[in-house]
């Protein structure tokens, strides 16, 4: 591998595959402008490897010269996040470029352990390139040149389809644990070999996955079900003794064979690698429950036990689905309870409003299969927060027929309906309060907006009516609030609050100098 101050090797656009066609147009505006301002702009990380790859990126990442806050002043829509590894997040829509300023490998705190817990360092985009991940993961694509620049031997790992450390695995492993992670994530889904330091420190060092957080690692398993290798990636994990750290259970089934996990892991890549549906489209809760079902975890100790505040903060606004109790005695369906083969706390914190939508889902088979046969089924389930996704798992683990269901159910008019027109299940009467509310018409008439409470209503007493009170009612339809407080101020013997003066409205004859006519006395 070469070391710092070696020249670069850097391939002409003749001699790259890249294209700035297949580049996104979003992070073609954030090179450009980071180019025209006169900071250094590259493409880098996965982009470039999957650009090179002949694959489609998912993410286009953004390493530059500038600082965070320059980038911020150069982009009205960016928003700097993160503590340990501050970025700009540029977005467009519901997009975001992530852009990061060159790096150096920071130095470990005073310790044994090699944590890295800030990583805030800014270098030289050599610098940059050495501490990253992976050799493959190192490449930059230059806007201003068109040109693929490798520091660190990433082509040749490129071409021999090798996953390799740059730097020291057993270093590079305990200053970031999730990176065994990636490392076997990434080669099973690129179908390539990890090189065989890598894979030695991994099996040494598999117990330091426990000193990252938790939520980080839930993440990564999220991605894992997300990239159309599963199956795979749960079994190799298994192999090099990952799996037993980061989701025990799941390796517990493994060893026994786990007919049940791998056929729904098998299921959950199928459906994928069909492009049924984009990564994003697949909710935490599909994937969670594609995990912890066939496992037979009870979901409703789990969700007892599960963190309540979810550390995503895109969750962070939606609301909680609805008790999953109370939906079960609506649709009449009663919630399956597995036996206790597995224990209720799990080591990963799934957020107990997935754990519960998982449970909502579950639910909503029965009467989604019911369709045809259920006339109620569809006001019983049109609107509700977890329909998508039971729609989402239909497809997925219902086979043929569960897609046809899926197909005819997004084919119905599913809008909420109105209070008045909720269809409870059958054998399931209205209680007192919801039959009042269903009956009582909706009135018509607006509100109107009164004065000030007198203190003889406060006090459960109707206070009396003054004379000012009333004329002023009588005279506009509306109680004036100052003649209510002049009246509340003579009531207690005190003297009545002055009214404001109000401006009087000039005619139009007055305003376009006109003699005012008196109107005749009736």
């Amino acid at each position: 591998m070469p070391t710092k101050g070696m020249a670069p090797r850097v391939l002409p656009r003749s001699e790259h595959p890249i294209s700035r066609r297949n580049i996104d147009p979003d992070a073609l505006k954030v090179l450009y402008r980071l180019k025209n301002f006169g900071y250094l702009g590259y493409l880098v990380g996965g982009g470039v490897r999957d650009l090179m790859l002949a694959r489609t990126p998912k993410d286009f990442d953004i390493s530059t010269s500038a600082h965070p806050n320059q980038v911020k002043r150069l982009f009205r829509n960016c928003f700097i996040v993160g503590r340990r590894f501050r970025l700009a997040h540029v977005r467009f829509g519901k997009k975001v470029v992530e852009v990061s300023t060159f790096r150096k490998l920071a130095e470990p705190e005073a310790g044994e352990d090699l944590l890295i817990k800030r990583d805030n360092t800014f270098g030289t985009p050599e610098e940059d390139a050495f501490r990253r991940d992976f050799t493959v993961n190192a490449l930059f694509y230059d806007i201003a040149t068109f040109s693929v620049i490798d520091y660190i031997d990433g082509l040749r790992d490129l071409e021999s389809r090798t996953i390799r450390t740059i730097g020291d695995p057993g270093v590079r492993f305990r200053e970031d644990p999730v990176r065994m992670l990636r490392a076997v994530a990434l080669a099973t889904r690129l179908s390539f070999s990890i090189d065989p330091d890598s894979v030695e420190a991994i099996r040494a060092l598999r117990a330091e996955i426990l000193k990252s957080s938790p939520a980080r690692v839930l993440e990564e398993l999220y991605k894992i079900l997300r990239q159309g290798a599963a199956r795979k990636t749960f079994e190799h994990l298994h192999e090099v003794g990952l799996l037993a750290y980061i989701l025990p259970e799941a390796d517990a089934a493994l060893s026994r064979k786990g007919g049940e996990l791998r056929a729904s892991l098998d299921r959950l890549d199928a459906y994928r690698n069909e492009g049924l549906a984009a990564p994003d489209d697949l909710s935490t809760a599909v994937l969670g429950g594609t995990v912890l079902v066939p496992l037979g975890v009870s979901l409703k100790r789990a969700a007892v036990l599960a963190p309540a505040r979810d550390h995503r903060r895109e969750e962070a606004h939606r609301p909680q689905p609805p008790d999953p109790g109370a939906e079960a005695r609506r649709l009449g369906v009663p919630e399956p309870e597995p036996e206790a083969t597995m224990p209720a706390t799990l080591a990963l914190p799934f957020a107990r409003r997935d754990l519960n939508q998982v449970r909502l889902v579950m639910l909503a088979q029965a009467r989604l299969r019911a369709v045809h046969s259920d006339p109620t089924a569809v006001d019983l389930l049109a609107g509700r927060p977890y329909l998508e996704d039971a729609l989402r798992w239909l497809e997925i683990h219902g086979a043929e027929e569960g897609r046809e269901l899926a197909l005819h159910w997004r084919s119905l008019d599913l809008a909420p309906a109105t209070p008045g027109e909720v269809v409870l299940a059958r054998d399931e009467p209205l209680d007192e309060a919801e039959a009042e509310l269903a009956e009582a018409p909706r009135s018509t008439r607006r509100r109107r907006r009164g004065g000030r409470r007198r203190r003889g209503a406060a006090n459960g007493a109707e206070a009396p009516e003054t004379p000012a009170a009333v004329a002023v009612a009588s005279d506009s339809g509306v109680a004036d609030p100052n003649a209510a407080e002049a009246a509340e101020g003579s009531a207690e013997g005190g003297a009545p609050r002055k009214r404001r003066r109000r401006r009087r409205r000039r005619r139009p004859a007055e305003t376009a100098g006109t003699a005012k006519v008196d109107a005749p006395e009736e």
